[in-house]
């Protein structure tokens, strides 16, 4: 059944769906048209908006595009890639490595989003390439996909922007009625903990039962996806290799020709040292300790990227091996510079129209005590498809339906979980999320939306029967 579903969907996309730069260009003249045509704003006023939004996003981009590029040079460190290649060696048979790589994925997206995104990129990429030294046929696109579909769970892990804010002073709720609600009644809530792990097992069971069973449906990891991580490996074997050759030269002509050959400049000799790179991983882990020490075990993007910064300088060999790294890891990057602006360009134009109220109203007048939750749910969803960003989402949408939530007497975690879940759902089908992703597999989205609007189904059937039953009690 899972095969029919996603098998002329994922036909259907890999014609007809354009790249996420095309996508981005088509929301923001969706979102136009439906601003002019639903509220009175004039059209200079909403070009303004949408403008003067571009900018909405630049810190928050910049904390993304730093998750992504020290995620992707954190992989690559040399300890942690040998560790990669270990774990990607596990999965025998192709639907081991789906389920694997999904698990693996959600584990890591419920620690943090940045952190889920970049682990099943590379996991992804790991599999594969240990499936092919095996001899083991896996298809491509259902494994990226398997590895994003993981990605549907990050809202109800610790890193959730929106059970965060309502626990955070200056937050969203701080002003709101009932004031803070504490992560407790949300995140580590014993529903949405139960939520988050039948989620993730019936999702990972998905994508082990959409292997295709025809050997020609199976579509390859293309070569140059390989191609980088194949010439550092050939890199590496390259000193020793030789290192065999000079030994066997002989005399004192040779010795002086491999002296000569090999020395290095003041800098260079700098460069290769470890004790820089060394000094600033200490430093930055004794301010990770404190921070820690004085804030609990409070995570941001900020304290992720450090964290992330602090492991790369205390594994990396020295600074000529960072630059490499780093280079390499520019690639991820690309698109979300050039996207994330247009985002917040829809931002600015959702906010200043006042298209959001009218979208969120809707769903207010047609709710009940019992059925405020699925229906919050549902208007996230729809909004996430515009505003992907989940912080600004939840503060465009929280103070709607906690006064909602307040007139009807529901619980306040109902509707902020409810936020949450919509805003995770419908990144199964919104390309904002899956760019960086997509950057270090190496596919587009089109290659993979067949698959994913299968978790999109089946975690959004999850998500509304959670929520009616904690509604109905």
């Amino acid at each position: 059944m899972l095969q029919t579903l996603s098998r002329p969907l994922s036909r259907f996309v890999e014609r007809w769906l354009p790249g996420s730069f095309i996508l981005a260009v088509i929301l923001t003249a969706i979102v136009a048209v439906m601003a002019l045509t639903m509220t009175d704003v004039a059209p200079d006023k909403l070009v303004l908006g949408w403008g003067e939004g571009l900018t909405g996003l630049l810190s928050f981009m910049t904390q993304v595009a730093l998750v992504l590029l020290l995620g992707f040079t954190l992989a690559n460190t040399r300890p942690v890639h040998r560790l990669l290649v270990r774990v990607a060696s596990v999965p025998q048979t192709p639907r081991q490595a789906y389920g694997f790589v999904t698990i693996i994925a959600g584990i890591a997206s419920l620690i943090s989003f940045g952190l889920g995104l970049i682990v099943g990129g590379v996991m992804a990429l790991e599999v594969a390439r240990a499936a092919r030294n095996r001899g083991i046929k896996l298809h491509y696109p259902l494994l990226v996909a398997s590895a994003y579909s993981g990605f549907v769970v990050w809202h109800m892990g610790y890193s959730g922007s929106g059970p965060l804010n309502a626990a955070t002073e200056g937050g969203a709720y701080a002003t709101l009625p009932g004031g803070l609600v504490d992560i407790t009644e949300t995140t580590f809530s014993s529903w949405n903990m139960i939520a988050a792990v039948v989620t993730l097992v019936a999702v990972a069971g998905a994508m082990m039962l959409l292997a295709p069973k025809q050997p020609e449906l199976v579509v390859a990891a293309p070569d140059d996806v390989f191609a980088e991580g194949d010439a550092a490996e050939a890199e590496k074997a390259k000193p020793a290799s030789a290192a065999r050759r000079r030994s066997r030269k002989t005399g004192p002509g040779a010795a002086a020709a491999t002296e000569e050959g090999t020395r290095k400049t003041p800098a260079e000799r700098l460069e290769n040292l470890r004790v820089f790179t060394l000094a600033l991983g200490v430093m930055l882990g004794i301010y990770l300790v404190l921070h820690f020490g004085n804030n609990g075990f409070a995570l941001t993007l900020d304290i992720v990227n450090w964290t992330f910064l602090c492991l790369i300088m205390l594994l990396v060999g020295n600074a000529r091996e960072l630059a490499d790294l780093i280079a390499r890891g520019g690639r991820t990057v690309g698109e979300v510079l050039l996207q994330y602006p247009l985002y917040a360009g829809i931002i600015g134009m959702m906010s200043v129209s006042g298209l959001v109220d009218i979208i969120s109203e809707f769903f207010i007048n047609i709710s009940s005590p019992a059925t405020l939750g699925l229906w919050t749910f549902l208007a996230a969803g729809l909004l996430n498809m515009f505003i992907p960003s989940g912080g600004g989402q939840f503060a465009v949408m929280a103070p709607l339906f906690a006064n909602a939530a307040d007139a009807l007497q529901v619980d306040q975690s109902v509707v902020i979980m409810a936020i949450s879940y919509g805003d995770q759902w419908t990144n199964m089908i919104q390309p904002f999320w899956a760019i960086p992703l997509l950057a270090v597999a190496g596919l587009k989205i089109r290659e993979i939306l067949g698959y994913t609007f299968v978790t999109l189904v089946l975690s959004g059937i999850i998500f509304a029967g959670t929520l009616l039953l904690v509604g109905a009690g």
